[in-house]
């Protein structure tokens, strides 16, 4: 079905177009996994909230907007997508399931969340980012089982203290923001393994050595004039990286010296669910 034809029958709500846009899915699927991504949809059919066993709901680029209150009979579901989606608010009913472990949000108009959501207690990733946050909700340093947080391509100038008590937090992922200085509070976090700040308008790092779980520290694309100090076997991704000498200082002058080979960062894709 074209995308074109699709975006017509959304707007229409009876009964017959919601089907044909849903392509018959009537029963729930062997594999407790329904994915209606790019199918145009304006509402979520009320249908699929009878799916009581469902695990994974995918829900991703559609123009969804809110979320039926019937949500709440999903009482197994573990993996939600509502990334690529028009959420101004994350509606209260994603708060009640409370055996999610994976949570997309990306993409959305979210300027905040509700203090609703540290009733997801199971949650282990998180993915909040292109989203419209000017700081990052404290709401989020409750959620002690998290280990992956997407946060970046927000607006965000600094990170809350809390987020140390995030102790199973393994991975932070801040690229695209307006961080002015690397966040203090991630110097106190030994149990992160991978830590990326690029894109932002840090002139200064710290030195990040005496992290003992640190693996990776993607920096590049800020305006530092250092790169940050690591302990052995840590992969920097930024200027002045393993392959190339920092700038050397004379007489209090800083000499650049030129960069023959710069290493790219990582592709942006998301990794394998968890």
């Amino acid at each position: 079905m074209g995308n074109s034809l699709k975006a017509v029958v959304a707007f229409v709500p009876s009964d017959e177009c919601q089907k044909y846009l849903l392509e018959d899915l009537e029963e729930m699927p062997v594999d407790k996994m329904v994915d209606l991504s790019g199918r145009q949809l304006r509402r979520l059919p009320l249908h699929i909230c009878s799916f009581r066993e469902l695990v994974k709901l995918y829900l991703s680029d559609n123009n969804l907007n809110h979320l039926p209150p019937e949500l709440e009979q999903l009482q197994n579901l573990q993996i939600l997508a509502l990334d690529f989606n028009n959420f101004k608010a994350l509606p209260l009913v994603v708060c009640t399931l409370k055996q999610l472990c994976i949570l997309y949000l990306g993409n959305n108009k979210l300027c905040s969340l509700p203090l609703e959501l540290r009733l997801l207690q199971n949650l282990k990733t998180l993915w909040i980012e292109s989203n419209c946050l000017r700081c990052l909700p404290e709401v989020v340093c409750e959620l002690s089982l998290l280990k992956t947080l997407h946060a970046g391509s927000n607006a965000l100038r600094s990170l809350p203290g809390q987020l140390r008590c995030l102790q199973e937090l393994r991975t932070i992922w801040l690229s695209g923001n307006l961080l002015s200085e690397f966040p203090p509070v991630l110097l106190d976090m030994p149990f992160l393994e991978v830590i990326d700040v690029d894109r932002n308008s840090i002139r200064f790092f710290p030195s990040l050595a005496h992290l003992p779980g640190l693996k990776l520290v993607i920096y590049d694309h800020n305006p530092c004039r250092n790169a940050p100090k690591v302990a052995k076997g840590v992969r920097r991704v930024g200027r002045w990286s393993e392959e190339t000498p920092e700038p050397r200082k004379r007489s209090g002058a800083v000499v650049e010296i030129t960069l023959i080979e710069k290493p790219s960062p990582p592709p942006a894709t998301k990794p394998e669910a968890e």
